[in-house]
């Protein structure tokens, strides 16, 4: 199981254009692209919170729409598969292992980029914000994306960028293992037990030889 941003595939350009959109929509000022950068894998109303104020939790259903209303302008065409990603892809795939991908990004948006690129069927199941009532750091998503593959949470393992990602794993019971290709520094997965550690997901294939 993957993560989406910062593991397979960099969107941060226009997240961060979606994410300053929406704060200009609510007449706030906007953020600069590292602080964004650090809030991807977030659901959008703790965004809003960690980047503006507590004090804007309950404008959090605006924000989201204004976010998805510009997501839905640049955010396929703004994202890029991570180096090595298509490898891993379909080298796993090819190998008979199932894949899921479980992001909080929505799931329409993860399948149109990988039919982009010609992935979509190496993919066997996607579970993004827009199929689960609570985004990680709950282990919903994880749990749901390994019930449909037909496997125990323990014989799955979840690969991501962000403590978010490792939280949710340790909830769920699952392996991880953290890629360091988004902003979170390799220290923050220190108190967590991962598998390994690795640059970037291209790394994957060489760490399992």
């Amino acid at each position: 199981m993957f993560d989406f941003d910062f593991t397979l595939a960099d969107s941060s350009r226009a997240v961060a254009i979606c994410v300053n959109h929406a704060l200009s929509r609510l007449g706030l000022p906007g953020a600069p692209g590292d602080a964004i950068a650090r809030t991807i894998g977030m659901d959008l109303t703790t965004v809003l919170t960690t980047l503006a104020g507590e004090e804007h939790r309950p404008r959090g259903g605006e924000f989201f729409d204004h976010f998805r209303r510009k997501a839905d302008e640049v955010m396929v065409d703004g994202t890029a598969f991570l180096p090595g990603a298509d490898r891993v892809l379909n080298t796993l795939h090819a190998a008979g292992y199932p894949i899921a991908i479980v992001s909080t990004k929505a799931a329409f948006r993860i399948e149109a980029a990988l039919d982009r690129d010609g992935l979509r069927g190496t993919v066997d199941v996607i579970v993004g914000a827009d199929e689960v009532s609570r985004c990680k750091p709950d282990p919903e998503g994880l749990i749901q994306a390994a019930g449909l593959l037909g496997f125990p949470n323990g014989q799955c393992v979840y690969v991501g960028d962000s403590e978010v990602d490792a939280r949710a794993a340790e909830a769920a019971g699952m392996p991880f293992i953290p890629v360091l290709s988004g902003p979170t520094p390799a220290e923050t997965f220190g108190r967590f037990r991962c598998r390994a550690v690795l640059a970037g997901v291209g790394d994957l294939l060489v760490a399992s030889e």
